[in-house]
């Protein structure tokens, strides 16, 4: 990377590694933001066993899908937990390809326990659905590109 986010992600990776080996007891959750500093640590329940953490860095920042992206993104009114079905196993509210109408239910945020039905904001097709199921996403983020053109 030529702009220096790499080296950035780079140095708060190794400072999140010391302040994670400093802290006493065992962390449930670790998570940290470069892009307007965000740092959430989590120590587990007593009597529950800690969940074992890898990092990784995805290399396309969100502000690079809104200037590439041909279509409408529908953004998280919130920050929470995107879930794509209303419960595991079940079938996606959508998929790529689908046609979505305004209004329609294209996935959950889980925010402080709640479930936050997501509802398309424009009708379309569904291009691209941008967070992975049970991933974590920031209020505006991206969710779901959607090509505005009616059905065919």
């Amino acid at each position: 990377m030529t702009d220096g986010t790499g080296e950035t992600l780079d140095q708060l990776c190794r400072q999140v590694e010391r302040l994670v080996a400093s802290v006493p007891g065992p962390l449930d959750r670790v998570r940290a933001q470069v892009g307007e500093a965000v740092l959430e640590l989590q120590w587990a329940r007593p009597g529950t066993v800690a969940v074992s953490a890898t990092a990784s860095v995805v290399a396309t920042p969100v502000a690079a899908v809104a200037e590439t992206a041909d279509g409408h993104l529908l953004r998280a009114p919130l920050v929470g937990t995107f879930f794509r079905a209303g419960e595991p196993g079940a079938k996606p509210f959508i998929e790529v390809g689908d046609f979505v109408e305004t209004g329609q239910q294209v996935g959950i945020l889980e925010a402080m326990k709640l479930m936050n039905p997501i509802e398309a904001d424009c009708s379309g097709r569904v291009l691209e659905i941008l967070p992975d199921d049970g991933e974590g996403v920031e209020y505006d983020q991206p969710l779901v590109l959607i090509d505005p053109i009616g059905p065919e």
